[in-house]
């Protein structure tokens, strides 16, 4: 089987299940955290050092490898395992976040998106069978369907929602830019594209398992859309569901959601996808956010917050972020966070370490191992504590989870 889902341990007091998706790639834990390898990289990380660091799964993004170097080139070196040097399981994305949300211009129609290559400009037409065919040379072990991704409400609106105010945006800064562009001041006319959204992912949906031309090597995983709307997340559900599949995806609500509404839309949705295979929400990564979806029965995760804030200077620690640029830690001499056993925080022979002060020093130098350093470090703050929450299903233990792992406090709520 390209893909099989053992739960091993249920808790007690929640929705929460431990268990291992095993594929040919090799096993993987869940409740998992993926690193995200946007271009066929985990961006300043060797891949020994991504698996030394915990990773057992990683993703590649299908719209930047088809517009470079192009899928064709990658299958040609031996598919995305051998060109990125990863025999670990590989999870790629279908492209059509980035097609809808990246893209200056883009033109949706039943029959997919059209959109100008931010490569050259030249004009690329996405669809169902498009982006499966991508993924099918691209060779990873998980792909997503094409599914249509609408644009957030006007601010204000009803159908808005608005970050809170400690939570930096999740998405791409140029995909922030497009849902900004693009959102929809007219709440009935939102609900209206929420509504066509939804039957578009449905239909993209039966033409994606069409398409698929190595189902006995790669499984695909139907997305669940819907906004914030519980009525529409359960349509969706329902018609995404009904199409037999290997996993499914809970998918548009990482683009500015409080807490609150997260862990709304999670646990509606999550207990109306089928319970012997795989949830993976997507796109999603506080702490407090993981620790809520995994207590709802999720079991897969994946976000650019540990790279991304880790190449701008900003390190997690169980308490919160490290902004290590501040001219507070110019002369600390501590690791990251004492105790901590990535390889910033690691004493070396001599029982040295990185300091605050020095990682602060590379950042304000431009040297490259400062990002290098605290992307490491951030990697294995999510893989630390997804290991722990993992050992708390077992015991239900979950305040002294909030014990040690203070930042995910609301996921409990």
């Amino acid at each position: 089987m390209a893909l099989s889902f053992e739960i091993a341990r249920r808790s007690a007091s929640s929705a929460a299940r431990r268990g291992v998706v095993r594929t040919l790639h090799g096993d993987f834990q869940t409740p998992a955290f993926m690193p995200v390898g946007t271009r066929g990289t985990v961006k300043g990380v060797l891949p020994r050092d991504l698996a030394a660091v915990g990773a057992e799964i990683c993703l590649g993004n299908t719209y930047h490898l088809m517009l470079r170097p192009g899928s064709a080139v990658v299958a040609r070196l031996g598919g995305l395992h051998a060109f990125m040097n990863w025999a670990r399981p590989i999870l790629t994305d279908s492209g059509g976040y980035q097609a809808f949300s990246m893209a200056d211009l883009n033109t949706v129609t039943d029959d997919g998106v059209r959109f100008r290559s931010i490569i050259d400009g030249s004009e690329v037409h996405l669809t169902p069978e498009r982006a499966i065919q991508v993924q099918n040379e691209l060779g990873a072990d998980i792909i997503m369907a094409f599914d249509d991704c609408p644009p957030a409400g006007e601010p204000g609106s009803a159908d808005h929602v608005a970050a809170e105010p400690d939570r930096e945006p999740t998405a791409d800064p140029r995909a922030q830019r497009a849902m900004k562009r693009d959102r929809v001041s007219d709440p009935a006319e939102h609900r209206m594209r929420v509504r066509l959204a939804n039957e578009r992912t449905v239909r993209w949906l039966e033409r994606c398992r069409r398409a698929h031309a190595r189902p006995a090597e790669q499984s695909l995983f139907g997305i669940v859309q819907g906004g914030t709307d519980p009525e529409q997340r359960s349509w969706s559900a329902e018609r995404i569901t009904a199409i037999d599949l290997p996993g499914y995806a809970i998918g548009g609500v990482a683009v500015g959601e409080t807490t609150e509404q997260i862990l709304a839309v999670v646990r509606h949705t999550a207990p109306l996808l089928p319970d012997g295979k795989p949830r993976y929400l997507m796109g999603v990564g506080y702490e407090r956010d993981l620790l809520g979806a995994v207590r709802a029965g999720v079991d897969m995760f994946d976000c650019v917050l540990p790279t991304r804030n880790g190449r701008n200077a900003n390190a997690f620690t169980p308490t919160g972020q490290i902004r290590l640029r501040n001219a507070s830690f110019a002369e600390d001499p501590r690791p990251i966070q004492p105790g901590c056993d990535c390889p910033a925080c690691t004493p070396g022979p001599d029982g040295r370490v990185f300091s605050r002060g020095y990682l602060r020093h590379l950042f304000q130098s431009g040297e490259m191992l400062g990002p290098m350093l605290v992307t490491l470090h951030n990697l294995r703050h999510f893989q630390r504590f997804m290991a722990d929450v993992r050992a708390t299903i077992d015991t239900d233990d979950w305040s002294g989870l909030i014990g040690r792992w203070p930042v995910a406090g609301t996921g409990l709520a």
